[in-house]
């Protein structure tokens, strides 16, 4: 691939982190943003990837952050117009963020992480625990830093990519519904266009067939991205954007007595929450409905309000995962040992022998039913695209690639969310690396073949609600 450079970089730049998906990254910031490796450290809790940074000649430091001392280890590294990429577990990201504000420093992670423990910790409220409320937590310096310098949080494939997708497919829609051309260009005309194509329930859906020798192991979590967080995602309150159109509250769920009120949770770990969703290679399949960022942001970005305030439009939005079927067993093992992680921990990389990551956004409920679109790349694609990458990982690095060139681009956007950014400007950047990108429609929906073998408890009158779609 073309080393095409889309930007040139100035500062300094500092990974925090480094696993499976910052060494995927790593290559492509080379590739493709002008700056001097010089000036790019990686600062990290452990020894992975250290043969990789050697490999292209980075500078590599063992120096787990915590709460105590991630001042004094970062203050010296980073100044007004630098950046750091923030790709590690258990270090909060809503301090990381305060302290880039505070100096001038770009800033971007693909998840809003606590401190070590803090997805668990039962001193703290589920709500304020999950992703929602650690979101406006961060959300919520955007008063303290109203001009600051841009910070990007949660955004890789998904949350991250899968923004995009959604708007990509919206205008689609629009074209194919309304014959609608124009393209919005506010968060109020892109609500508006979703209100009027009538979207009901958007799934972040994606199915990962890859597969790795040696399988699992009894004992061992294995996974095609970050086992550390898997699990602790998959250990945090099952979350959800929850729509306007739904009909019945789950029995479990809970609303939130804070914020912007588009999520509600289960009082479930979102790894024990299965719901039907659809790919277009794969056909339907039930997933886990891990808890994500993408379920709130983009439920809150599509919501419109009355003159009085009142929510009249929003859709629901939730992911909807199928990973690897080592990983399937991998979950059904770390939830039959009471959600205390396995000791052996394992990122499937070059063991792997074949499969695909088949990723994108599934927008029901409109005139045509149903219209997915998204990215679906082979391990053989993504070894070919860029070093020490999976069909997975490849995927999470092409969107940090995307957001960190449009930082670079657009250096004082302050706090955003990925829903924010210009969309046909991160995929343009993106797509090289994202294999098959295409949109299909269908007419599946979550009632298809139920009530065989034996007759179930649906709302057939009303086929996009949260209830249809969700097992137990």
């Amino acid at each position: 691939m073309a080393d095409k450079k889309h930007v040139k970089f100035n500062g300094n730049l500092v990974f925090v982190g480094f696993g499976s998906v910052a060494q995927g990254t790593l290559p492509l910031v080379l590739r493709h943003i002008d700056m001097p490796k010089a000036r790019i450290r990686i600062i990290t809790g452990d020894e992975r990837g250290r043969d990789e940074a050697a490999s292209y000649g980075i500078s590599y430091e063992v120096k787990p952050l915590t709460r105590e001392n991630f001042h004094a280890i970062l203050d010296p590294l980073l100044g007004k117009g630098d950046f750091l990429i923030n790709l590690s577990v258990d270090v909060a990201s809503s301090a990381l963020i305060e302290f880039c504000c505070e100096k001038g420093v770009m800033y971007l992670d693909t998840c809003i992480e606590p401190w070590l423990g803090g997805y668990t910790d039962q001193a703290v409220s589920p709500s304020r625990r999950s992703n929602y409320g650690q979101r406006e937590e961060v959300l919520a310096l955007r008063q303290k830093f109203p001009k600051g310098p841009t910070v990007i949080p949660t955004h890789g494939a998904n949350p991250g990519l899968i923004s995009h997708w959604v708007k990509q497919a919206m205008v689609d829609l629009g074209r194919d519904i309304l014959g609608h051309k124009d393209i919005p260009k506010t968060k109020a005309e892109w609500a508006e266009l979703a209100m009027r194509l009538n979207v009901k329930s958007i799934h972040c859906s994606e199915r990962d067939t890859q597969v790795a020798h040696p399988r699992k192991r009894r004992g061992e979590f294995v996974n095609t991205w970050s086992v550390d967080g898997f699990i602790g995602e998959g250990s945090q309150p099952c979350e959800l954007g929850w729509g306007s159109h739904e009909k019945h509250f789950p029995p479990d769920g809970k609303e939130h007595d804070f914020g912007c009120k588009a999520a509600i949770y289960l009082t479930r770990p979102g790894a024990s929450v299965r719901v039907r969703t659809w790919t277009p290679e794969e056909g339907h399949f039930h997933g886990f409905l891990i808890t994500h960022g993408e379920s709130i942001s983009i439920s809150d970005y599509f919501t419109v309000k009355n003159g009085k305030g009142e929510v009249i439009y929003r859709p629901t939005c939730h992911y909807a995962y199928h990973p690897s079927d080592d990983t399937v067993v991998s979950i059904h093992e770390l939830a039959g040992r009471n959600w205390i992680g396995q000791e052996k921990r394992r990122v499937l990389t070059q063991e792997i022998t074949d499969g695909v990551d088949e990723l994108g956004a599934l927008l029901m409920g409109h005139a045509k039913g149903a219209y997915w679109y998204g990215s679906r790349i082979s391990i053989g694609e993504a070894r070919s695209l860029a070093p020490y990458n999976n069909a997975t990982s490849i995927q999470v690095a092409a969107g940090v690639l995307g957001a960190v060139v449009w930082a670079m681009e657009n250096p004082h956007a302050g706090i955003v969310d990925p829903d924010d950014l210009d969309f046909q400007r991160v995929l343009e950047i993106a797509n090289p690396y994202l294999g098959k990108v295409h949109g299909a429609y269908s007419d599946w929906t979550p009632l298809q073949g139920r009530h065989h073998p034996f007759a179930e408890d649906v709302d057939s009158a009303n086929p996009w609600q949260f209830k249809n779609f969700r097992l137990n």
